[in-house]
């Protein structure tokens, strides 16, 4: 099957007419091995399919969107080209719903850093296509998501967003802001933070696994 994106796949155990997705975006520098290596603690019941970004960094590593450095080391990120991975994470799914017997109405985005920011734009731009979002270890950023997405219709979209409150890659400060953002659209949040760096903690995966099930 040629899709957008390469991908690894777990296909349910409990077949349905229909199956949940939870879509897999893995950080800068990874590849859609590391989320997908504890699939088999996800639930049986969710195709889960890790999809691999599509900026190809060099020995197996890939981003979502550039991130660059100035003269004085200060980070910038490539706003086109998340917006453009925005897009094609959007146009994937439909590709997946297409391809698999999967419920266009029960599709989750689960996120790590760079995959988690993108979780984000993708949700609040596309809010028909993902019904949920775990968003580790990331933050929000206004300027890749669609304009006018504040006019979305959000009612079945919530979203799960954590972290590590020593995180040295992005700032918890950043985090932090999250949640007025998403409850100023009127949308559900459950935010949480671990006394870990950039990384998912135990409780962090337990937290969300239960945040899954209700």
């Amino acid at each position: 099957m040629n899709l957008s994106l390469e991908y690894k796949i777990r296909e349910p155990k409990v077949i349905l007419d229909q199956n949940p997705l939870l879509l897999l975006l893995h950080g800068y520098g990874s590849n859609e091995a590391d989320l997908f290596s504890f699939a088999s603690e996800l639930p049986d019941n969710y195709y889960i399919i890790s999809a691999r970004a599509p900026y190809d960094l060099q020995y197996g590593a890939y981003a979502w969107y550039a991130i660059n450095f100035d003269a004085d080391q200060n980070k910038f990120s490539d706003n086109e080209q998340a917006k453009t991975s925005r897009d094609i994470i959007a146009n994937f799914i439909d590709e997946l719903v297409a391809n698999y017997p999967i419920d266009a109405k029960n599709v989750t985005l689960i996120g790590f850093s760079q995959g988690s920011i993108l979780s984000y734009a993708t949700a609040l731009s596309y809010p028909e296509k993902i019904q949920r979002v775990v968003a580790m270890s990331g933050y929000f950023n206004e300027e890749i998501i669609k304009e006018g997405f504040e006019n979305n219709d959000f009612k079945t979209l919530k979203f799960f967003a954590s972290h590590g409150t020593v995180d040295q890659v992005i700032p918890i400060e950043w985090a932090r802001k999250t949640p007025a953002v998403l409850e100023k659209l009127n949308i559900p949040v459950t935010y949480k933070e671990y006394p870990v760096g950039h990384g998912v903690a135990p409780q962090n995966f337990f937290d969300f696994k239960n945040w899954l099930a209700l």
